[in-house]
């Protein structure tokens, strides 16, 4: 699923203008941003929790070239499956 298919399942949910909807996606989502853009933890129960992480620099290797580079430190968002959903996609 993606945005625009999220933005077409509420409106038809809770019937709701495309506009409305869509509204309410982005605003959820720019929250979401914003939190994390803050180093905020998100978590939404039942879904799981979107955090920043912290990776220190390391020595890589360019694998076209073999030319050892320095990649620097960096920050990446991180999700974390939450139990329940982790045990509905798990159901055999």
């Amino acid at each position: 699923m993606n945005k625009s298919e999220l933005i077409e399942a509420l409106a038809k949910e809770k019937d709701l203008p495309l506009r409305k909807a869509e509204e309410v996606v982005n605003t959820v989502f720019g929250e979401m941003e914003k939190a994390l853009t803050d180093e905020e933890r998100v978590e939404i129960r039942g879904l799981g929790s979107f955090k920043v992480k912290h990776y220190d620099g390391y020595k890589g290797r360019n694998p076209k070239t073999g030319e050892i580079i320095n990649v620097g430190r960096k920050k990446l968002p991180f999700f974390k499956v939450g139990k329940e959903l982790k045990e509905r996609v798990d159901i055999i």
